[in-house]
């Protein structure tokens, strides 16, 4: 934390080692002193490697002090979410299913990528089973909380990156983002979580959600985020997918001017039901950004909800993983994810076949809507935190999770850049996000947008660690 007892975000703490006020080893050591504070009662984390961490510490510090710093995140704190293959540590991924004992040999593309940068890995953090649903449980690690109330959800599935970074346990994080998972819970935890054109972070192994599953940034502010994509973006011989390496850094990328450019504001994209407050406190943003010289109509994408394509294509993708597991796998699993390896063999080839024409059918879409509007801005979720340990919000008409996350999964299905901006608070003190979304592989921009949110909307970079309740 600084004088002022706000947290530092990463770009500031590198000035610090740059400047020599902090060390490596001091930052982590906060990070860990955050963890051993917060976590017992927000369960981020499900592996911390203390030892491991103040070793890699020590290693940026003599870097920065001989003046050799590799990259310009060496020495930031940062965690991973549990579905990244991490050597060494166990990737259990929230399963009871998973033996613990590994061998666990190999980096993924983004753990691999942190530790060619310098990043400190605080450990890994928590996530529902798979990754499968839009809050953080399971029964191998418990119930993920948000740091703003602990009696409510993180969101998920990357609830627990959301929670640390929230919480000041560690500055960074990197999540997964099959339907939302990485927006959701920046949304409801107050931090910037942005998902990348598909490709533009490597997978490996490939995820079996295939074309809907992405990796993405997590932090304190959208700078970070930019400057964490630039390590992450790196291409990796592992994932066929993978896009080339970018032609400019997005840390300079996100000071981009974009006073002129043409936005869509929608409130509902045409169907989702959305909480009053929450639709007032996004459009006063949205009135300040054409203010700042964006130029803003309102507007619908016009597309009716896919969710009908996407439950094909997000059950079958589970389904086939799950056919992997060893037998009685069926009676350790979540049983809401029971549920979906059951009803995603209950589709065809052709279901499946036709679901991806659907998705293909969006994206063209969306690439016409684009041709008219630079980026479109909504809402990032329709309702407010609940209470933590139910998939909908107790008492709702809701039946499962894509039914309360309406405005992330249709940019999964588009492979579009997506990203969640917190910009205010409900009068129940909750964090309230927005969304921007811009055409395939205009990653740049959509960041350059969002820093302009920021500028607009000071809380987003400038307000105090998420407090007790």
């Amino acid at each position: 934390m600084n004088e002022s007892g706000t947290l530092l975000t990463a770009s500031e703490l590198v000035a610090a080692y740059g400047s020599g006020e902090l060390s490596p080893v001091e930052a982590t050591q906060a990070s860990l002193d955050a963890i051993s504070e917060r976590d017992g009662e927000l369960n981020a984390y499900c592996l911390v490697d203390r030892d491991s961490a103040l070793e890699q510490a020590k290693l940026a510090e003599q870097r920065w002090r001989d003046g050799n710093p590799i990259g310009w995140l060496d020495g930031v704190p940062t965690s991973v979410k549990d579905m990244f293959l991490s050597q060494g540590w166990p990737t259990q991924r929230g399963s009871r299913c998973i033996d613990p004992a590994g061998p666990w040999e190999v980096d993924s593309p983004v753990t691999a990528r942190l530790r060619e940068h310098g990043l400190v890995l605080l450990g890994k953090t928590t996530t529902p089973e798979l990754g499968w649903k839009a809050v953080t449980d399971n029964t191998l690690n418990g119930i993920t909380r948000n740091p703003w109330n602990p009696s409510l959800t993180a969101g998920g599935s990357s609830g627990g990156s959301a929670a640390a970074v929230a919480a000041g346990m560690g500055e960074l994080s990197v999540g997964t983002d099959g339907g939302g998972s990485v927006r959701i819970p920046a949304s409801f935890c107050g931090i910037v979580g942005f998902k990348p054109t598909h490709g533009r972070i490597p997978l490996f192994p490939a995820s079996p959600f295939g074309p809907l599953g992405h990796a993405g940034p997590m932090a304190r502010s959208v700078d970070d985020v930019a400057l964490l994509l630039d390590v992450l973006a790196l291409p990796d011989h592992r994932d066929p997918s993978a896009l080339p390496p970018p032609v400019s850094s997005y840390r300079e990328a996100v000071r981009r001017d974009v006073r002129g450019v043409n936005a869509a504001y929608s409130a509902n994209l045409g169907y989702v039901d959305v909480d009053p407050e929450i639709s007032r406190i996004v459009l006063s943003v949205v009135a300040a950004l054409d203010e700042a010289g964006l130029r803003v109509e309102e507007t619908d994408p016009g597309f009716a909800d896919p969710l009908d394509a996407f439950d094909v294509l997000w059950s079958t993708g589970a389904a086939k993983w799950l056919d992997t597991f060893p037998e009685g796998s069926a009676e350790l699993i979540d049983q809401g994810l029971r549920k979906v390896w059951e009803h995603g063999h209950t589709f065809s080839a052709s279901d499946y076949l036709e679901a991806s024409a659907v998705r293909a059918a969006l994206g063209i879409h969306m690439g016409e809507f684009h041709l008219r509007h630079d980026v479109l801005i909504t809402p990032m979720m329709p309702i407010s935190p609940f209470e933590a340990g139910h998939d909908v919000p107790p008492g709702s008409e809701y039946r499962s999770w894509p039914e309360w996350t309406r405005f992330t999964y249709p940019f999964n299905l588009t492979q579009q850049p997506a990203i969640s901006v917190p910009v205010g608070f409900t009068a129940a003190g909750l964090p309230v996000g927005l969304q921007i979304v811009g055409p395939r592989h205009s990653d740049d921009l959509v960041l350059a947008v969002a820093k302009l949110v920021e500028e607009v909307k000071p809380w987003a970079t400038d307000r105090p660690a998420a407090p007790r309740r």
